[in-house]
């Protein structure tokens, strides 16, 4: 077994929560009926709406074809197939595990006693574990191609979809398909052996909400697609009702037979309204209470009581609110269970990181864009070769608890900066950054321009409040749909560094400290830029950026080589801005941890945003809709992928505080108190100049 293209999506971390499920499966805990949709993860993943149907390639359907030699009906030949996965699923992830921990036990081993036997082991082991990660891997994504292939229906019996919903909130269409959707055809398509292919268009809102029933729906990427953007042309509420009206429609009536039409609109249902409540829990229910409500009410009152699958619906509404509270407590540090789990999780990563390392270094390249102007072949050597080595973990204090208080970092200022190795603050500052990034969400990206977020430098204005933005000229959602406004407390996370960094160059009283710390930042910069960290690093280059600094007289006795760390600095600027999804090329992403900058990710969505969203005749453009999904998606394909760097909690409070005490500074006034920031003439030669003037005024008259 080989892994596949897009089955890194299923990150290991998730191991040990799938063994218990499969564990529970394979006590028949979740198979008890047949009408009844697997308890299992229901969310196609980030990798579903950035590949579409290729995330399944030949070998998946080849192998999925040769489960359960049993031959009988097909929905019987569908459970035997489901079953046998499950068992191959978790034997393979256990003996996975227990492999790596002993590969941890070895590590160890060879770090007390360096023996040779120890060190030939760990090379053969490590090929093992990565032959023993692609088996899982494989066979998790054959696992979604089972999921995804159930309770479609025909695109003829879409209307039927529309029909079945007792009453709909939005105006009724005709019933005919070509009313409601829109397709053109194709030849070319990897997943299908048919010469003709339709591929969706546009469509109505009722007609894209009708086509998550569709048979391919699920396979070909639709449905998580249809989970990122679906707020451009219906509101949350609206399409809960639409999932509430087909279940309440058909659940009473659906059989034990799974190949009536009535039973797959049913559970393709509760698949879809479970896949929305896993992936988009935190934008949509969490945010909006009435909209949790109507769903809990209406799970306790119709589907409970008919049905053991709501019983299901209300766990994992519990289960998934648990989980970001304590989520929310382990950036706070309450939760030392979770952060053990994390820490766990974490080294897995570790490893997994080490297993393609020398395959990173070789393969870690910058693809700079024709439109970037003449570059220096130094400059373009450097960006090319230089950013693929993986840290090694430090070693810095993990158990300290201390921290820097807020009058000490003051008294102390940027002296502390300069205490500490760039590679250093830069792996601190990674960690403070992920902090921020694995809170955010593909959607938080969508309809920025309603947000006030525009393209230049500051993105959001820190005095103005998002009530004060005018939402009716640029809001691309329904007038009634819930925003989360988690994009803006992002930016300013970023602005505040910036400033930070700019003031911290602006106090220093001397200028060889200014130059000091000029070093220390651009090389900070570029560790970030070649440990992937890009928003850490254009935030450092904004504030390097800043007008007041860029005209400091430290400047002009900087090295040289280390001056040229800004021209690089801005040529990873343009090669980020130059495409919308440079960073997911190649398998880089999937190896290296990846932290994009959310402000020119914010505005290559508006970029995809620009022009109308609606054909002459009202059709929603879903050729764009796809294009803006298949962007934001990489949002969780980086999340998935964490940085390990051991956290210094000591540097980690220091530089919060001073990140706080700056972030809404004036650099202008700061500079100003300052006289190193100013470019002065010494008084011998300023004198000396005066009396030259004067002995050529005399030399006039004379």
């Amino acid at each position: 077994l080989q892994s596949n293209g897009c089955g890194t999506d299923f990150a290991e971390e998730n191991a040990s929560s799938e063994e218990q499920a499969m564990i529970k499966i394979a006590g028949n805990s979740y198979l008890a009926s047949p009408n009844l949709p697997d308890f299992c993860g229901c969310s196609p993943g980030w990798s579903s709406a950035f590949y579409g149907a290729e995330c399944f390639d030949s070998e998946v359907h080849s192998y999925l074809k040769n489960l359960g030699n049993q031959k009988s009906s097909e929905s019987q030949n569908i459970d035997a197939k489901k079953v046998e996965l499950e068992q191959l699923l978790m034997m393979e992830t256990k003996n996975y595990r227990k492999t790596i921990k002993f590969y941890q036990k070895l590590l160890q081993k060879e770090r007390r006693s360096k023996g040779p036997e120890i060190k030939s082991m760990l090379p053969k082991l490590r090929g093992q574990l990565q032959e023993m990660k692609s088996k899982v891997q494989f066979l998790e994504l054959v696992k979604k191609y089972v999921q995804a292939k159930q309770w479609g229906v025909e695109s003829y019996v879409l209307p039927t979809v529309i029909h079945s919903g007792k009453a709909d909130t939005m105006d009724m269409a005709p019933m005919d398909e070509s009313s409601l959707l829109l397709y053109y055809s194709t030849e070319k398509h990897q997943c299908n052996t048919q010469n003709g292919v339709r591929v969706l268009q546009a469509g109505t809102p009722l007609g894209l909400m009708a086509y998550l029933y569709s048979r391919n729906a699920f396979l070909e990427g639709y449905v998580q697609q249809f989970l990122y953007t679906f707020r451009y042309f219906c509101t949350q509420e609206e399409f809960l009702q639409f999932l509430l009206d087909r279940i309440s429609s058909t659940l009473s009536s659906a059989s034990l037979d799974p190949s009536t039409s009535l039973t797959k609109i049913c559970n393709r249902s509760f698949y879809i309204l479970q896949a929305w409540i896993e992936d988009c829990y935190s934008v949509d229910f969490a945010t909006n209470t009435d909209l949790l409500g109507t769903l809990k009410e209406f799970i306790s009152s119709k589907v409970a009581s008919l049905n053991g699958y709501g019983e299901r619906l209300l766990s994992l509404l519990e289960d998934t609110s648990a989980r970001k509270s304590c989520s929310a407590d382990l950036c706070s540090g309450v939760d030392k269970c979770e952060e053990e789990t994390e820490e766990g999780r974490k080294t897995l990563h570790s490893l997994c990181k080490k297993l393609s390392e020398d395959v990173s270094r070789k393969n870690f390249y910058w693809k700079l864009s024709k439109g970037m102007g003449p570059i220096a072949q130094y400059q373009r050597e450097r960006l090319h070769t230089g950013s693929a080595v993986l840290p090694k973990p430090c070693c810095s204090s993990l158990a300290e608890e201390s921290s820097v208080s807020l009058a000490r970092a003051d008294e102390v200022g940027p002296v502390l900066l300069t205490e500490y190795s760039a590679q250093q603050l830069c792996w601190q500052l990674t960690l403070l950054q992920q902090e921020v990034f694995k809170k955010c969400h593909p959607v938080h990206f969508l309809n920025s321009r309603a947000l006030g977020v525009k393209d230049k430098c500051v993105a959001v204005p820190k005095a103005v409040s998002a009530e004060t933005v005018s939402l009716k000229v640029c809001n691309l959602f329904l007038s009634k749909c819930v925003q989360d406004q988690y994009l803006l407390q992002l930016l300013r996370n970023a602005d505040s560094i910036s400033t930070w960094v700019a003031a911290e160059i602006v106090t220093c009283h001397t200028t060889k400290r200014q130059v000091s710390l000029l070093s220390k930042f651009l090389l900070i910069a570029k560790c970030c830029y070649e440990q992937r960290n890009f928003a850490t690093a254009m935030q450092i280059l904004a504030g390097l950026e800043n007008l007041i600094v860029r005209q400091l007289p430290a400047w002009k006795i900087l090295p040289a080589k280390v001056a040229e760390i800004m021209e690089e600095l801005k040529a990873v600027e343009v090669f980020l801005k130059s495409d919308s999804l440079c960073l997911m090329e190649g398998d880089r992403f999937k190896t290296l941890p990846t932290i994009p900058s959310a402000h020119v990710l914010a505005m290559h969505v508006q970029q995809l945003e620009t022009g109308g969203f609606t054909m002459t005749n009202g059709a929603h453009k879903w050729t764009k809709l796809r294009n803006i999904a298949k962007v934001v998606s990489q949002v969780h394909a980086f999340q998935e992928n964490p940085y390990t760097y051991a956290p210094d909690l000591k540097l980690q409070s220091y530089l919060r505080q001073r990140i706080t005490h700056f972030k809404d500074a004036d650099i202008s006034a700061l500079a100003a108190d300052n006289c190193a920031n100013f470019h002065q003439i010494p008084a011998e030669k300023h004198s000396r100049k005066i009396q030259d003037t004067l002995r050529r005024m005399k030399a006039t008259f004379q």
